[in-house]
């Protein structure tokens, strides 16, 4: 079928690589950039096919030669961490870009949880994004000239976009911490702090959109779920797209235009969206996963936020989507280097967009230090189940990653949060208890029981810890089929 003039007109524009007489580099290259210390640097750009491209960096210069298409690519050597440094492109025009820093960059993603500012009081938000907690003395203490945010213009697109547009790399200061994106912002502090070497965001979020959005056309179709929509949505003649739920069209305008710019990992707070679809999520949170890893060419850090605790609370036990959400989040950790921050003790059960996001951002640089910094020593997660023992109308639990040993907080020291069923697979509330590195739970009404479950909820209590204060995450014993079961 032959495309009309007007729309084959559009596709070309913005699909395929303009050719151009001068170097023309993407967004993401450019003053004040952080570059990844202690690997191969990709800098890419586009040229006259043919034409002579020369890039000089710390005294060494690199050549390349554009292709047809107009696209030409240099890869630096490994470099330790420094800066600031001067890159200098030459062709038939000359570019300088000044003030790089090379040290660790991060890729940011998700939902609004991810994107929520620090504080912008110039740019329109939401009523419900709430104030992060101790905002203004957070933004007034915000001098850190080394970390820098790259922020991402939102685009959604129905073919994969060569380039993406930004809004240029930002130092933080006093007057433009507000603008970042809180939870990178945080997550950006301690890992500064600690190990002294500038950090760079690019910070590539949209709120309200589900996983799918973020996954590309070829994984996708993999999944039987969503083959029928990404065909659908290939047939499309033109390549705008206004609606950010659209199956691939994140990846297409978001992401696939950042690779391959090197990056030490990736942070992802997403969830939300995908809550009533759980069970599905068990496949499509994975499939993301190593998509991403694939498009990067290596095993890329991925680190997320278990979904924070919402909604009200149940006076009974009870099913919850949210729970099966988190379990299909938790799963996703048999893939290697990849690390969960729980936050089912920090959210709010009247606002889906917590304001304390400073706990979100140290719990996930802690995972950070366990996985993508190989720290054999910093405590990184909350008591993990590992294992049930039955004796008679007693249930022993054993945890892993309980630190320097278990503890209970809140509710006046006492355990609660644990439910016990037997076969009829009815839960009841259990009294719980620590002994060692144990919890013993049990129940009255469950005079022979089969499985447990603890903070198994939309807003459940969190009240078991580790000495580091991390809490342990939520978990069940059981497979039966939850309410999200062949939800499409």
């Amino acid at each position: 079928m032959k495309l009309p003039l007007l729309a084959l007109a559009t596709l070309l524009l913005h699909n395929s690589l303009p050719v151009h007489a001068t170097i023309r580099l993407p967004a993401l290259v450019g003053d004040h950039m952080v570059l990844q210390r202690d690997t191969k640097v990709p800098i890419w750009g586009w040229a006259a096919p043919g034409e002579k491209v020369t890039l000089t960096f710390q005294g060494k210069t690199y050549a390349a030669v554009p292709a047809s298409t107009g696209k030409w690519q240099v890869t630096l050597p490994a470099t330790p961490a420094g800066g600031p440094y001067t890159m200098t492109l030459r062709g038939q025009n000359t570019l300088t870009i000044q003030d790089i820093l090379v040290g660790d960059v991060w890729l940011a993603s998700g939902q609004s949880n991810m994107e929520l500012p620090l504080r912008d009081p110039n740019a329109p938000k939401p009523n419900s994004y709430p104030v992060v907690v101790h905002a203004e003395q957070e933004v007034a203490a915000a001098n850190f000239p080394q970390i820098r945010q790259f922020t991402v213009k939102k685009q959604v697109s129905n073919q994969p976009r060569l380039e993406s547009e930004g809004y240029n790399w930002k130092l933080c200061s006093p007057s433009t911490a507000g603008q970042f994106a809180a939870v990178p912002y945080f997550f950006a502090r301690d890992l500064h702090q600690h190990y002294k070497v500038p950090i760079g965001i690019i910070s590539s979020p949209w709120g309200g959109t589900p996983a799918e959005a973020w996954v590309s056309g070829e994984a996708l179709k993999v999944l039987p779920d969503f083959q029928a929509k990404v065909v659908e949505v290939e047939k499309q003649t033109t390549p705008e797209n206004n609606d950010p739920n659209t199956p691939t069209g994140l990846f297409n305008g978001m992401i696939a235009p950042l690779i391959p710019y090197a990056v030490k990992g990736i942070i992802w707070y997403q969830g939300e969206s995908n809550a009533n679809r759980a069970e599905q999520y068990r496949t499509l949170f994975p499939t993301l996963i190593k998509d991403w890893r694939g498009r990067w060419g290596y095993d890329v850090p991925f680190l997320f936020v278990q979904l924070a605790n919402f909604k009200e609370t149940e006076p009974e036990p009870a099913e919850s989507d949210w729970a099966e959400l988190r379990e299909a989040q938790a799963l996703a950790l048999t893939l290697p280097r990849t690390g969960m921050a729980v936050a089912i003790d920090i959210g709010d059960g009247k606002d889906i967009h917590p304001a304390n996001k400073q706990d979100v951002g140290h719990r996930l640089a802690l995972v950070a230090r366990k996985v993508a910094y190989n720290d054999k020593q910093v405590v990184a997660a909350g008591p993990t189940f590992q294992s049930m023992r039955v004796t008679g109308n007693k249930v022993q639990l054993r945890f892993t990653d309980a630190g320097s040993g278990l503890q209970v907080k809140g509710s006046n020291g006492v355990l609660k949060g644990f439910a016990v069923a037997g076969a009829d697979k009815k839960f009841h509330w259990a009294t719980a208890k620590l002994e060692g590195q144990q919890v013993v739970v049990s129940s009255e009404a469950v005079p022979t029981p089969v499985a447990v479950r603890y903070a198994w909820a939309s807003n459940p209590e969190a009240t078991l810890y580790n000495r580091e204060g991390l809490p342990a995450a939520p978990f069940r014993t059981d497979q039966w089929e939850g309410v999200t079961h062949g939800k499409k």
